[in-house]
């Protein structure tokens, strides 16, 4: 109890409403700053996505996206939306794309300093946050704080949440107990880790593109079903965003956090996760695969978070609940938050399929985003180990991950939530921070890029005349 009761205190300091409007801000700066790059290039960033090759030290940029999607893509899509509109209504739908929206550009600023900054350790790309904040700020002390909090958070906070969900879903569905699901996983996730980020990206490749299509299907069925549902439903959802609809009216700040919140924990724009996979790409110059991740977050939000609302919302299958706990809407009386919502949407215009696809497609989103959690782990260890990597820490680091898993989802989802939300916060606090700082060798990166382009190149990167200093992998090792 009071594990719980600290963990609670810290997530209200971490996603307190100062918290929530900052990220909203420095997202819509970055985007100003990059006079909207997230409009301007999207054409760009779709023909980057499929540009490029692996090799021994990298990935492919594909690859790269599919790992950073594995990522994005996991139980928030499906169960994060859910609470999102239990605790923030309809309009909680809107900040989740107003922060898909503003976030790509955050999103391109950390991806294109994880690749400007990143390096070759044991015939490997690394990078990310703590590699970017030591070379770009100078400041080791916080880059370390950053490596920890981030080993924390993905080996022991955050694995919980989505192996949980998956448990849940297939209990739902299945009736298969929730620990029968936790040894499956493990085994399957051991399978996986155990190979190295090779087979993580050969996997990821392969399943992230099946599950999102697959999903994003079944909702245009629903809405095609529920098609005179969508003007009431869109303005239901803009209404409440602001606060004008007469029975949501009153949960305009929980909307705004809710959807930003809940946007942020699927997009993971800011959060500098993205920036881990994105290091590891083998592009040219690092704007291809700052634009290539700044797409991933559409993907991600505005395309299959979007799925899951509309799946919802045109069915009318979800609770709200006030601030006191009143319930505002209760059109599924004893359906706890989560899954729940989008497999009794399913259902109800398909009888008997909702339950099993969903627990399919859970299983898929929140097994591929552990993959990810582990390869960002595992960079991490390498920067704290100064790419020294001891083999006795990596296989410690694969075995504990493998049980937090295990024990999320053997226990309640409450917990596993509020542990979620607590390692999301430090990631986030830390990482928007050092962006801010950095944004500059970001910015000087895509202006060239942009030059380059309209002299017709395929842009090449070097750093010297940029005046960025540090990018040791661009000075000495890329061969132009």
């Amino acid at each position: 109890m009071c594990v719980e009761a600290f963990v609670t205190w810290l997530n209200s300091i971490l996603w307190s409403d100062p918290v929530i409007y900052i990220l909203l801000g420095v997202g819509f700066v970055f985007s100003i700053m990059t006079r909207f790059l997230q409009v301007r290039h999207i054409k760009e960033m779709v023909r980057l996505m499929f540009e490029g090759k692996s090799s021994d030290a990298g990935v492919s940029s594909f690859q790269a996206l599919a790992i950073a999607l594995s990522g994005r893509v996991g139980t928030g899509n499906i169960a994060g939306v859910a609470s999102a509109i239990f605790y923030g209504g309809p309009g909680a739908v809107f900040w989740m794309w107003a922060i898909a929206f503003i976030g790509a550009s955050s999103a391109f600023i950390e991806s294109t300093l994880a690749q400007i900054y990143k390096t070759k350790e044991d015939g490997q790309y690394r990078g990310g946050p703590a590699y970017y904040i030591e070379k770009g700020m100078g400041i080791k002390w916080f880059a370390m704080l950053f490596a920890f909090a981030a080993l924390i958070a993905m080996a022991i906070l955050m694995p919980g949440v989505q192996s949980n969900s998956i448990a849940a879903g297939v209990d739902n569905a299945f009736g298969i107990s929730p620990v029968v699901t936790g040894i499956i996983i493990v085994l399957l996730l051991g399978f996986i880790i155990f190979g190295g980020v090779k087979r993580i990206a050969h996997a990821a490749q392969v399943i992230v593109p099946f599950m999102a299509l697959g999903y994003i299907l079944i909702s245009l069925i629903i809405v095609a079903m529920n098609i005179t549902e969508l003007p009431s439903v869109i303005a239901l959802i803009f209404r409440s965003a602001f606060g004008v609809d007469q029975v949501f009216g009153g949960l305009l700040g929980m909307a705004i956090s809710w959807g930003v919140k809940r946007g942020i924990y699927s997009n993971e724009a800011g959060q500098g996760t993205g920036p881990h996979p994105a290091a590891a790409a083998e592009v040219s110059h690092p704007a291809k695969q700052g634009l290539v991740q700044a797409f991933s977050v559409y993907i991600d939000t505005l395309f299959i978070c979007s799925a899951t609302a509309f799946m919802i919302l045109f069915t009318g299958m979800y609770n709200t609940t006030a601030e006191d706990g009143t319930m505002i809407v209760e059109n599924l009386r004893g359906v706890e938050v989560g899954p729940g919502f989008t497999q009794a949407a399913i259902d109800s215009v398909l009888p008997g399929f909702g339950a099993g696809f969903v627990a399919v497609a859970l299983f898929f989103f929140a097994f591929t985003t552990i993959m990810a959690y582990y390869y960002i782990a595992e960079t991490n260890i390498s920067y704290l180990m100064r790419g020294r990597t001891n083999p006795l820490a990596i296989n410690a680091l694969r075995v504990v991950l493998l049980i937090t898993t295990f024990y999320g989802a053997t226990n309640e989802s409450a917990l596993a939530w509020a542990f979620g939300d607590a390692g999301l916060g430090i990631m986030v606090w830390l990482n928007v921070i050092a962006i801010v700082i950095l944004a500059k060798p970001a910015l000087l990166a895509l202006k060239d890029y942009e030059t380059q382009k309209k002299q017709g190149k395929d842009p090449v990167f070097d750093p010297k005349p940029l005046g960025i200093k540090n990018a040791d992998f661009w000075e000495n090792e890329y061969k132009k």
